[in-house]
Formats: C-alpha cells, sequence, structure tokens
C-alpha cells in the first residue's frame, strides 16, 4: 500500500480569446440581458463589449456652468480619512465627497 496522498487530474478546458473585432457589439442597454448569475455575466462580457458611443453616453458629467464653489471647513483628521477612503476606492476625494451628498440628499427626498 502506498503512503503517498492520491494526486487528483485536473482537465483544463480552453476557449479561444475573441480579439477586439470578434466581440458582440453592445449598442443599447436594452440589449443586455438579465443575467442570473455573476458567473453568466462574466461569460457575456467576455464576448461582448460596449459600443464607445453608449460607453461615453453612460459617464455622468456634471455642466460646469451649473457649478458653485464653496469652501467647507474640515478637521484635519477627518479629512485625511476621507482621502484615504477616497484612495482606495481610486477617486479624487472632492468628488466622492460630492457623490456623497448626492446619495445622501437622494434618500432625504424619498423620506419627504
Amino acid at each position: 500500500m502506498s503512503t503517498e496522498p492520491r494526486r487528483r487530474e485536473t482537465t483544463i478546458t480552453t476557449r479561444p480569446i475573441p480579439m477586439d473585432g470578434d466581440l458582440g457589439l453592445v449598442r443599447a442597454w436594452k440589449d443586455v440581458p438579465a443575467f442570473e448569475s455573476e458567473e453568466a455575466e462574466g461569460k457575456y462580457w467576455a464576448q461582448h463589449q460596449l459600443e464607445s458611443r453608449l460607453m461615453q453616453m453612460s459617464i455622468h458629467r456634471t455642466d460646469v456652468r451649473e457649478s458653485t464653489t464653496i469652501t467647507l471647513r474640515f478637521d484635519p483628521r477627518m479629512l485625511s480619512r476621507i482621502k484615504r477612503i477616497a484612495r482606495r476606492r481610486y477617486l479624487n476625494y472632492q468628488s466622492m465627497i460630492k457623490q456623497w451628498l448626492s446619495e445622501r440628499m437622494e434618500e432625504e427626498m424619498k423620506e419627504g
């Protein structure tokens, strides 16, 4: 009787990775199906890409003319923590603060 641990044989199946020209192009959000799992979504996006126009339209841009500059005073430690959180999320800390304020404002509006 052998004392060596049993080895399981693993079979790896691969499929060719589509080149950029081979990916299905998604031209409208309605063309993206509802996914039953993250795995199904991953398989879909491995074979599809968003049309550049749709990608650009999805990026929210504020109208600079509608912006107003304000000054807020923060405790230095609080500001350091905010900046650290923003770095972890790969965001500009000022943009993250605006996002937080916007989310909170939406919550307040829903509550009445």
